[in-house]
């Protein structure tokens, strides 16, 4: 098991910065990805940014050159950076660890864009 804590949600005006944090903890030897997706009101989750044990990144379109996604080991913590924030990227931000398998989940943290 995967037990994953986001934090670092909030509310931002647009074109401001946010860095959302994610503490693994538990079984996370060998845990061959993680990511950030996010969930709108009445929209399907989707995939932000992932990076893979490897540390190769992906970004979804309307993020990349805005967000970035990092990993520190040492502290077993997935981050993100958010810069240049807008309105449509407000939404409930998830964690997301992929390991033999299995995909485990942080509860969420909202971030909330205002115009």
């Amino acid at each position: 098991q995967v037990q994953l804590v986001e934090s670092g949600g909030g509310l931002v005006q647009a074109g401001g910065s946010l860095r959302l944090s994610c503490a693994a903890s538990g079984s996370i030897f060998s845990i061959n990805a993680m990511g950030w997706y996010r969930q709108a009101p009445g929209k399907q989750r989707e995939l932000v940014a992932l990076v893979t044990s490897a540390g190769r990144t992906t970004y979804a379109d309307s993020v990349k050159g805005r967000f970035t996604i990092s990993r520190d080991n040492a502290k077993n913590t997935l981050y993100l950076q958010m810069n240049s924030l807008k309105p449509e990227d407000t939404a409930v931000y998830y964690c997301n660890a992929y390991k033999a398998s299995n995909y485990y989940w942080g509860q969420g943290t909202q971030v909330t864009v205002s115009s």
